[in-house]
């Protein structure tokens, strides 16, 4: 008897890069406040989660939504607030927490503030992603702390298993490859839960696949996870 072919069900959600973004369990609450926009009880909205979960996916697609104009730190820096939120009724700050990290964080802080204040005197929207809250930034400025206090936050965890078979059957099903079942729950139970990490499996698993014009099988699939694992030494 032939290997099932695994049948997932899930939602499909466009990003600005084409993909689609699928809703889980992990994700989901993120997912209805960006449905919700712009009727947020705050003008902003935190994001949060580690790295590899999805933020910045879901940031693009509040950008297709919103129409939100991203704004960088060197933006921050480099220009005023009233010029960066001209025109504009939402803005993003993607990975904002790591900005805090670099030699300009004491600068970045009072520009930060200062966005803050312009978005809420005009009314503006702003979604901020970052990998932990708010309350855990390395802040300095007290008048800024006090200001992220009012955002609503929300956090997206890492993938769940349903989200990594979907994910999985899907940037195979990108490359016309079809996976079985097996297959996806070895791999599942053994990657790294990271989009990041299913892209590498992806990539190598296909690519040995073609160089040994051989089906994508169970021990395929332990020998390319075994090579990547040996990368990482």
């Amino acid at each position: 008897m032939a290997p099932a072919q695994l049948v997932l069900n899930f939602n499909h959600r466009p990003a600005l890069t084409g993909d689609d973004f699928l809703v889980t369990p992990c994700n989901e609450n993120a997912v209805s406040w960006i449905d919700r926009f712009p009727d947020w009880p705050s003008i902003a909205m935190v994001i949060h989660g580690p790295v590899g979960c999805g933020k910045s996916h879901l940031a693009q697609v509040f950008l297709a939504k919103s129409g939100a104009v991203n704004i960088s730190s060197t933006d921050l820096l480099e220009k005023a607030p009233p010029a960066l939120l001209d025109g504009f009724s939402a803005c993003l700050l993607d990975d904002l927490d790591r900005a805090f990290e670099g030699n300009d964080k004491a600068e970045l802080e009072v520009a930060l503030l200062h966005l803050y204040n312009t978005a809420l005197e005009n009314g503006v929207s702003m979604m901020m992603t970052a990998a932990t809250p708010p309350a855990r930034w390395p802040l300095s400025l007290a008048d800024l702390s006090s200001r992220l206090k009012t955002a609503t936050v929300t956090q997206i965890g890492s993938p769940d298993d349903s989200l990594l078979a979907a994910v999985l059957v899907k940037q195979f099903a990108d490359r016309q490859l079809k996976v079985d079942s097996d297959v996806v729950a070895f791999v599942q139970a053994r990657i790294e839960r990271s989009f990041d990490a299913l892209g590498q499996f992806v990539d190598a698993t296909d690519k040995l696949a073609m160089a040994e014009k051989r089906r994508i099988t169970v021990p395929l699939a332990r020998r390319v996870l075994q090579e990547l694992n040996e990368r990482k030494v």
